[in-house]
């Protein structure tokens, strides 16, 4: 609006008077002082009304103001480090736009399904816009890496004609009468366009079937893709962890605040510089196998009964004090502390169930599998920054992906994956650019090389050797923010069993 001053160049206005637009997110009153907390999309800020500054009607329908009314209120700023977004607000006028009554989401604890199915709601609230804010610079700073170091944006269509990844994660569309697929990956095309301008990547939604319901998975997540041409698995290894590195830095510099406020570790975010472990696929078995991994295991159930201690005292504590007679703004608070603690309580509880699980099929594993949500949970419990797992065997990979000219049970691959247990944020490879291997590829996994005629046609014609790999957004917002869920880091989820809006 013309004439209001963004809640985010406060700082740039102090003893100024000016006037901002936004919503109301909390209020609390003693009297003769109103404290409203106003959102304007950029942040919030503290305005302070004083009975007798404004005129008692207004002060009246400002005190009775619902949750999420929009108005505007005007008056000089304050720094203050105490207030929220350090400056508030001495107001001496405002304007109600729109009343809200009955908002329904309040400061008391609501269920997972309940926010999910008011997501259009939810996302006015402090966690899904501090994520939300975190996502815009991750995003930014994934096109400006790519843009800085000479890769050319090429698009790959959303429909597909042919499988890129499993075919039974494939959603068959009807495209005029012939079957068509979302796209699981740009890969196999990018492939082509690299062919072209030497690096290249694409950006956008993906689509996989998977009939999982675990916290890593959704059905339509966004995926960067970069591919090179004339490059080797040791310069992909180097251009990943440039690339992951560059996302933290930016994340770190851009986004502190809202790190602080999702409580996400911020030191270990630190941490995350050149350069990344590296382990080979039989390293990391010979590590899930060992009794070093079992003693880990057995250290960390102790941990997590000890914490789970902790909060269900803290849960106590607080319920007592719920009961007594303390003042509305520290109940408040409490409840809000609540909240957090009970959904700890739930996550570490989920922990302790998985931790017997994780150990046995740890303990079994066997070379020639692939690795699976738990072993890389484990492996990179084990490290405190980002982790490349190598040379994964053959039978357990993707046809394109190149085999090992030094031992053939095996593909130049990798994973990487991040800390704390979050596990993979990018697979990749070096592709197969020999033409009968991939011919051959593609008859063992039971395709039809007719489909792929068009990707053969690369190998034909002046092929090289060549790589890339995708790094899921979602996954590594989660992984930054400490979100132990990826539905909480895209704004509209969509997952196997629930599309809630």
């Amino acid at each position: 609006m013309k004439g209001t001053t963004y809640i985010s160049e406060l700082k740039n206005n102090v003893s100024k008077p000016v006037t901002i637009a936004g919503w109301l997110y909390n209020s609390r009153s003693s009297g003769k002082l109103l404290f409203l907390i106003i959102r304007d999309g950029t942040g919030m800020c503290q305005c302070i009304v004083e009975k007798g500054k404004v005129g008692d009607e207004l002060f009246g329908k400002l005190e009775h103001l619902g949750q999420e009314s929009s108005l505007t209120i005007s008056g000089v700023v304050r720094a203050d480090e105490r207030s929220v977004g350090g400056y508030e607000l001495a107001a001496t006028d405002a304007k109600i736009i729109s009343p809200s009554s009955d908002y329904p989401i309040t400061p008391k604890e609501h269920g997972t399904d309940f926010l999910m199915s008011h997501r259009h709601l939810h996302l006015r609230s402090q966690r899904p816009w501090c994520i939300g804010k975190i996502r815009h610079t991750v995003v930014d700073a994934v096109r400006r890496f790519f843009n800085d170091n000479g890769f050319i944006l090429t698009d790959a269509p959303i429909l597909m004609s042919m499988a890129g990844e499993d075919q039974q994660s494939l959603f068959e569309v009807d495209y005029f009468g012939r079957p068509m697929y979302l796209t699981q990956t740009g890969q196999l095309h990018i492939e082509s366009t690299a062919m072209s301008f030497g690096k290249v990547y694409c950006f956008g939604p993906t689509f996989r079937a998977e009939k999982s319901k675990t916290r890593r998975h959704l059905t339509e997540f966004w995926m960067v893709e970069p591919e090179v041409a004339f490059i080797d698995l040791p310069g992909l290894l180097e251009l990943a962890e440039n690339f992951v590195s560059y996302i933290a830095k930016r994340v770190l510099e851009d986004n502190t605040k809202e790190l602080q406020t999702l409580g996400a570790n911020i030191d270990a975010i630190k941490k995350i510089v050149p350069p990344f472990y590296r382990l080979t696929y039989t390293e990391a078995v010979n590590i899930l196998t060992s009794d070093k991994t079992r003693k880990f295991l057995d250290e960390q159930l102790a941990q997590f009964n000890e914490q789970k201690n902790n909060i269900e005292k803290r849960i106590a504590e607080l319920e007592e004090q719920q009961k007594g007679k303390i003042k509305e703004w520290q109940k408040e608070k409490n409840a809000a502390e609540l909240i957090d603690l009970r959904s700890e309580f739930a996550e570490v509880t989920t922990k302790i169930e998985n931790n017997p699980k994780h150990a046995r099929l740890a303990a079994e594993f066997r070379w020639g599998k692939d690795l699976g949500g738990s072993d890389e949970t484990i492996i990179s419990q084990m490290h405190d920054k980002p982790v490349f797992v190598t040379h994964y065997p053959k039978d357990a990979k993707a046809f394109y992906m190149k085999t090992d000219r030094s031992n053939p049970k095996v593909v130049e691959n990798f994973d990487l994956l991040a800390p704390e247990g979050f596990g993979e944020i990018i697979g990749g490879s070096v592709r197969e650019d020999d033409y009968n291997m991939l011919l051959q590829r593609i008859t063992e996994d039971g395709l039809k090389p007719e489909n792929y005629q068009w990707y053969i046609d690369l190998r034909k014609y002046g092929s090289v050797p060549h790589g890339g790999f995708g790094l899921g957004i979602e996954r590594t917002i989660a992984w930054l923010t400490g979100e132990r869920h990826i539905r909480q880091c895209i704004p509209f989820p969509r997952m196997m069993d629930t599309v809630y809006i």
